[in-house]
């Protein structure tokens, strides 16, 4: 009997296109309850992942199954039971802010009174009541942003998927989206997001997966990831241009830490206590034009497994 909290299940899930596999027998569940990322570099197979899980894409291989149903010969019936934010914002410009709502509302079937109610209520959530009679097309990125979360709860889905939520918006916009999906996963939907912003990831993810080049390098808990691959703190050493190859010479041969880093800019030095490595590394003659104790992150998490930082993929 199928367990009733895994709403999807994928074993060996693949995706090719022509001799190009974009995701390569992946595994993963999503539970209902929670929220569920894939965080990877651009052409990581994260997209294609979700337009699969979104049923408009048919996968190459593998098994899937979304709320029990078989994705080819159902879509239908799991795409009436979705929420979809796509990365690009798909609204009708021409028209206004409520009737975006209303006209979707329609493609399910919804009767007018229902959307009506439902329009008023999520405008409300998303915090647009103001603008409802405005046009779109002048409304800022953040806010065509959550007037396409609104759209796509209108069916009231059992899985919100939202793909790269808050590319392109500002850090406020964004910071006002990640309230908006927060208080959705307080509610009870179940949310799977890809994204390539880390602190994204840390902020709305229970559990997550990181892929690179189609395939899973880890998975667990933003906590759990940054325990099992990097250190409890990170020194970041910056140092003259002219000095920076030679002083990278000697923190790697020299300085007590479990990893070294070395980027074009700046030094990483993965330790338990960053101001008493620092301090050794000046004990070293090294004196670095500035130097930061930081917490370790899930970009470092990246690094470790993957030789680049997210913004380099």
């Amino acid at each position: 009997m199928p367990d009733q909290d895994t709403l999807i299940r994928a074993k060996g899930l693949t995706k090719r296109f022509g001799d190009f596999t974009a995701v390569d027998g992946i595994d993963f569940e999503l539970r209902r309850g929670e929220a569920f990322g894939f965080l990877g570099p651009n052409g990581a197979g994260k997209s294609s992942t979700m337009r699969m899980i979104g049923c408009v894409s048919p996968p190459s291989g593998g098994e899937l199954t979304i709320l029990g149903l078989d994705p080819v010969a159902q879509g239908s019936a799991i795409r009436s039971r979705l929420g979809v934010v796509p990365q690009e914002d798909t609204l009708d410009i021409e028209l206004t802010v409520r009737e975006n709502l209303l006209i979707y509302g329609r493609y399910f079937g919804l009767p007018r009174a229902l959307i009506a109610e439902r329009t008023a209520r999520l405008l409300d959530f998303v915090q647009l009541t103001e603008r409802a009679d405005d046009q779109v097309e002048p409304l800022s990125g953040g806010m065509k942003r959550r007037l396409t979360i609104a759209r796509s709860l209108i069916n009231e889905p059992e899985i919100l998927i939202l793909d790269e939520p808050t590319t392109g918006l500002d850090p406020q916009a964004r910071h006002v989206v990640w309230d908006r999906l927060y208080r959705l996963k307080q509610q009870g939907v179940t949310l799977i997001l890809t994204t390539h912003y880390m602190d994204e990831a840390e902020q709305l993810c229970d559990r997550l997966v990181v892929m690179d080049g189609g395939k899973i390098a880890a998975e667990g808990s933003p906590r759990e990831l940054i325990e099992t691959y990097s250190t409890r703190e990170v020194l970041e050493l910056r140092f003259g241009v002219s000095e920076h190859e030679l002083a990278a010479e000697k923190v790697v041969a020299q300085a007590p830490a479990e990893r070294v880093e070395v980027l074009a800019d700046r030094i990483l030095l993965y330790v338990p206590n960053g101001d008493a490595t620092l301090a050794q590394v000046r004990a070293l003659g090294l004196e670095p034009l500035t130097s930061l104790v930081r917490r370790s992150t899930l970009e470092d998490v990246f690094l470790r497994l993957t030789g680049r930082r997210l913004e380099d993929g």
